[in-house]
């Protein structure tokens, strides 16, 4: 389920739902007219015409249904991966406009599209927007037993209400009131009542029409590995040079010097020997200090206790040397692999360094928690918030590196705070495993 909608409680999912499904029954009137244009211009790929607009007219399809399936996500935690087979780079001139058409022709996701924008008006009516129809129809009972019925019964309308007739003897039957009012609450609390789990469904109608289909999964699939193939490369020879600047600048630099210092004291030692027992003692300081930065190395590649303890005293750990002391909550009933172990570990501290460089925050809590075969992190501040993913705040880098393991990361931070990072990394997780005491 999408984070959006696990951080909202029962009663805000029960208000909040009728709402959204009245807005995707109304969003049904501009997904008409889009099918309406998509199957004229069908009408016309006999043509030059239809030829030239199929491709533009499958971009508008594709934003309509891009729209919904954001929606879903948002309002109902059914995530909807786009569906569309990966296209190519299409040359200038006529074979590239063919060739488009083609690709985009002969793509199933764009027949699924079109079916969506012909049933979903139809379907969404049973579905999400039922539920506001229930509660608009409770208010109507109630507008009835207030005015409504005594208006009707002047102007000798016939109507009813449900089951009850609502006529001349309206206004002085109190028993057809009371009915009235007890079906039109009836009505309104099983709007209410009724509007998750209508939405729940309605999130598993469009992931079965807008999700991908098998070609087009293996497709995406292909395509994400080789991303994540070449990000994952791209990271580890970034990785491999930080190592080899770290080496050339601190440890390397060191040892050449102490290399120098020796030197300088085997012609001292009978000459000066007090010089001698100088440079020793400086030589013995800079062995420190190299060792020092050698261990710091290491801890940057993988630290120790996230070797011997695990993700969850590493997290502890981490937050001890930091700033603003986080208030770490774990929940792990064993390990996970040690890459994926290593991606969470370096994802949280990157993260951390962010909230104190960029929020402003004076608390932090993290929560590490494994549910449904998923490893969930989240990271909490109380800063100004405003975080965006396109800040250059690191965020991007974190998704790639947990992307290699199929991760995602979610980003809330509305201006005023607080910011919410969340990781997901689907994993199996091991027996817990500690170093030898």
């Amino acid at each position: 389920m999408d984070v959006e909608v696990r951080q909202e409680t029962r009663l805000q999912q029960h208000l909040r739902a009728p709402w959204r499904g009245a807005k995707l029954g109304l969003l049904g009137i501009p997904a008409m007219l889009v099918g309406l244009w998509f199957i004229t211009v069908i009408s016309m790929i006999t043509s030059l015409v239809g030829i030239l607009l199929f491709p533009s007219a499958v971009t508008l399809l594709r934003r309509q249904t891009d729209l919904y399936r954001d929606l879903i996500r948002r309002w109902t935690g059914h995530r909807i991966e786009r569906p569309y087979l990966p296209e190519h780079e299409y040359e200038a001139g006529a074979y590239g406009v063919l060739k488009r058409f083609v690709d985009r022709f002969t793509d199933p996701a764009t027949w699924r599209d079109y079916l969506w924008t012909v049933a979903d008006p139809v379907v969404v009516m049973f579905t999400a927007a039922l539920p506001a129809l229930f509660i608009v129809y409770g208010l109507w009972g109630f507008v009835l037993v207030a005015f409504g019925g005594a208006l009707i019964v002047e102007h000798g309308v016939i109507e009813w209400y449900g089951f009850i007739p609502v006529d001349g003897g309206w206004e002085g039957d109190a028993v057809l009131k009371t009915s009235t009012l007890v079906l039109a609450t009836a009505f309104t609390a099983g709007g209410f009542a009724m509007a998750p789990k209508m939405m729940d469904v309605y999130g598993r109608w469009g992931r079965l029409l807008l999700g991908p289909t098998k070609k087009s999964e293996l497709a995406l699939r292909v395509r994400h590995l080789t991303e994540t193939r070449s990000e994952a490369v791209d990271a580890s020879a970034a990785e491999l040079r930080r190592i080899e600047r770290d080496l050339h600048d601190g440890a390397q630099a060191r040892l050449v010097a102490m290399g120098m210092t020796l030197g300088a004291i085997e012609h001292l030692l009978d000459k000066d020997p007090e010089k001698a027992r100088l440079l020793l003692a400086e030589t013995r300081q800079t062995s420190a200090q190299a060792l020092q930065e050698l261990r710091d190395l290491v801890r940057g590649i993988h630290p120790p206790v996230l070797a011997d303890r695990g993700l969850g005293d590493a997290v502890k750990a981490l937050a001890l040397d930091h700033p603003l002391r986080p208030e770490v909550t774990v929940d792990l009933p064993g390990r996970a692999d040690p890459p994926v172990e290593s991606a969470a570990y370096f994802a949280v501290s990157e993260i951390l360094t962010n909230a104190a460089k960029h929020s402003g925050a004076s608390r932090v809590w993290i929560d590490l928690r494994y549910e449904d075969g998923t490893l969930r992190i989240s990271v909490t501040d109380d800063g100004r918030g405003g975080a965006r993913m396109e800040d250059g705040t690191g965020l991007r880098g974190i998704e790639r590196r947990i992307g290699t393991f199929d991760g995602v990361l979610a980003l809330s931070s509305p201006p005023g705070g607080p910011t919410i990072v969340t990781l997901e990394l689907p994993c199996a997780l091991s027996s817990p495993k500690t170093s030898p005491s």
